[in-house]
């Protein structure tokens, strides 16, 4: 008999035009920034844009840890500019960092942009298994593999749409960290429990 618990249905499948809206909770963009790309700071002089960003979710935390932070999406959410940043690119080496959470099929297209559009990293959160597939190693991993690959030790619940405290979820996530210069393999490493330090009651809508 199927299981269908709200954890283990709560898949991101999406159609090709979806828009594929999951805010990433803040404490787990916090957690991102405290226990992975803290070795490659202080931020506080550098520059970063957010091209996925919804309803600012994510920038604004990046806010507490960059100088500038630059923001947009394809869709008009009512933060940050309305441009498509595949069909409407930014120069070459226009930001220090590029950090986002990518439509997911759209993931690999955005890294191969950002590692030209950023002077100093890429970072994307993504779905675990995004790191599988044949095609993907060797149109991306095979030749320009991450720095870090960082495994969130908790789950982060997103749901479509909207910031949910009490969410669950039974998908993986992980982020993937280009630097551009440096080592050419791959370190793994994990993000440990840190929902409890990092989240905020100002993170969520009222009654959220």
């Amino acid at each position: 008999m199927q299981n269908r618990s709200h954890a283990v249905m709560a898949q991101r499948t999406e159609a090709a035009d979806s828009p594929d809206d999951f805010p990433t909770p803040p404490w787990a963009t916090r957690g991102f920034m405290e226990h992975v790309l803290a070795e490659f700071g202080p931020f506080k002089k550098l520059s970063c844009l957010e091209p996925a960003c919804g309803a600012g979710h994510m920038a604004k935390v990046l806010k507490e840890y960059f100088r500038e932070v630059r923001s947009s999406d394809a869709y008009k959410y009512g933060y940050g500019s309305v441009r498509n940043y595949l069909d409407v690119p930014y120069e070459a080496n226009a930001v220090d960092w590029v950090i986002t959470n990518p439509p997911f099929r759209l993931a690999e297209d955005f890294v191969q942009r950002s590692l030209i559009v950023a002077r100093e990293g890429v970072a994307v959160l993504v779905r675990t298994v995004f790191i599988e597939s044949v095609g993907r190693y060797r149109n991306l991993f095979e030749t320009t593999p991450p720095a870090i690959c960082a495994q969130y030790a908790e789950r982060v619940p997103m749901v479509k749409g909207r910031l949910d405290r009490k969410a669950s979820t039974a998908t993986g996530y992980a982020w993937l960290v280009w630097k551009k210069s440096g080592s050419r393999s791959t370190r793994l490493m994990w993000i440990p429990p840190c929902r409890k330090d990092l989240e905020r009651d100002r993170d969520y809508p009222p009654n959220r």
